[in-house]
């Protein structure tokens, strides 16, 4: 039998990428699935690959929205064993001359949405079997130029991620924190797709494309053995607690046209990976 059989598990930014093949992953070898994300249509046909699966349209940004899911989905479970708070966005940001905006959102989506997310999910994980991944980057140890919102979005996610594993101790809930470098998905075909990235990086991405299933094997393992620490590709564990090396090694690499692509950045008024809701306000 699968480790994963009969497990309860929630994930949020479930529609594409990661979310949604480690729901695809998960509900394959038996796992009951909610997957939760803003992409409602793409949502739907990817809840369709996951036998038994549920999927919810929510937007992590909502705090009531997302606790009224979560509770929701433990009422008719009767519980829950995991939660991935994965859902996430990216973007490049110039210091100078970048619209705070990118900052703000970054904020509300990657930090504020982890916590919500965890917050919500924290009193249904809290049992022996219990257990919460909280999705950063290797961006929250090696910090590159242009991506200041996103770096400082995931290392904010790798403190609450650290921060509930202590907190949640004395009742056997496990938290992990997942880490992972460029992944072939389409936050990064998006990230650094634009202008500016092309003309940073020379057309490629800065460390080089891992598979997708690098990082899906690494979920799968980590809910598995309720890890402490997620890592794809594997070589970036032992950067980790390098990272003053790491950064220093980031910095060194140089980006001969980092002038100019800072220019076109501040120009280029790039997408969000993943287009967010219009806000309302009455």
């Amino acid at each position: 039998m699968s480790a994963h059989e009969g497990r309860r598990v929630l994930i949020t930014g479930a529609a594409r990428g990661i979310g949604a093949a480690l729901a695809e992953r998960l509900a394959a070898q038996g796992a009951k699935v909610a997957l939760l994300g803003i992409e409602a249509e793409i949502l739907e046909r990817t809840a369709a690959r996951c036998p038994g699966s549920i999927w919810r349209e929510v937007d992590v940004t909502d705090q009531d929205q997302v606790t009224d899911t979560i509770d929701e989905v433990a009422r008719m479970w009767g519980g829950l064993d995991v939660v991935v708070a994965n859902a996430g966005i990216a973007s490049q940001l110039p210091f100078d001359g970048g619209d705070p905006e990118v900052m703000r959102a970054h904020i509300e989506v990657n930090v504020m949405g982890c916590y919500w997310t965890l917050r919500a999910a924290a009193p249904h994980i809290s049992h022996l079997g219990g257990y919460a991944v909280a999705t950063a980057s290797l961006a929250a140890a090696a910090h590159a130029p242009m991506m200041g919102a996103y770096n400082a979005s995931k290392a904010a996610v790798e403190a609450l991620g650290n921060t509930l594993r202590i907190e949640l101790k004395p009742t056997g809930a496990k938290v992990g924190v997942a880490y992972f470098a460029e992944i072939d998905t389409d936050m990064t075909s998006r990230g650094f797709g634009t202008k500016a990235a092309t003309t940073l990086t020379g057309g490629g991405t800065i460390l080089g494309v891992a598979p997708l299933k690098s990082a899906i094997d690494a979920l799968d393992r980590g809910i598995k053995n309720r890890s402490r620490r997620i890592c794809a590709p594997r070589w970036i564990a032992p950067l980790l607690p390098a990272r003053m090396l790491a950064q220093r090694v980031m910095e060194l690499r140089g980006f001969p046209e980092l002038g100019l692509a800072l220019q076109i950045a501040r120009e280029e008024n790039a997408q969000l990976t993943t287009v967010q809701r219009k806000k309302v306000t009455s």
